[in-house]
């Protein structure tokens, strides 16, 4: 087996047409490649704005979602109180009606004047009052003096 030695720092040339030294390379590309180069490498920096741009991404969409969850659970709860509503104003104005329907005046009128002596007011009995307006109503706290 020979032995070959290599004296110097540099390489050898090799025999491959195709490929180029860095020396040989025009400057264009080699300054493409260089840029290449850093165009791979992220530093620490960027990768850390990078990650934290994610997280904060993530974060905001995660808040969005559970946001329009809250409205939609709302909206739902807000239409089952308004059907329930709607249930009740039914019932409520059926049974207004059923006891209205169940009233006998005529009834009322005969027990009122039969039982416990009422009669209809005279025209001595009856005393006018003007001065209010429109839909306004007297509360008598005090006897009503005579005209006289």
């Amino acid at each position: 087996m020979e032995k070959r030695y290599v004296y110097g720092n540099t390489a050898r040339k090799l025999n491959n047409p195709g490929r180029q030294t860095r020396s040989e390379m025009p400057l264009h590309e080699l300054k493409r490649t260089q840029a290449d180069r850093r165009a791979h490498r992220m530093s620490f920096g960027y990768l850390l704005f990078l990650s934290l741009a994610v997280l904060a991404t993530g974060i905001i969409l995660t808040w969005y979602i559970t946001l329009q969850s809250d409205i939609t659970s709302s909206v739902k709860e807000v239409s089952n109180l308004e059907a329930q509503l709607n249930t009740l104003r039914q019932d409520n104005d059926e049974a207004y009606n059923k006891a209205v329907s169940s009233l006998d005046l005529e009834e009322i009128k005969r027990i009122a004047i039969g039982e416990y002596g009422m009669t209809y007011a005279t025209d001595g009995q009856i005393v006018s009052y003007s001065g209010g307006s429109g839909n306004d109503y007297v509360r008598q706290v005090a006897p009503i003096p005579d005209g006289n």
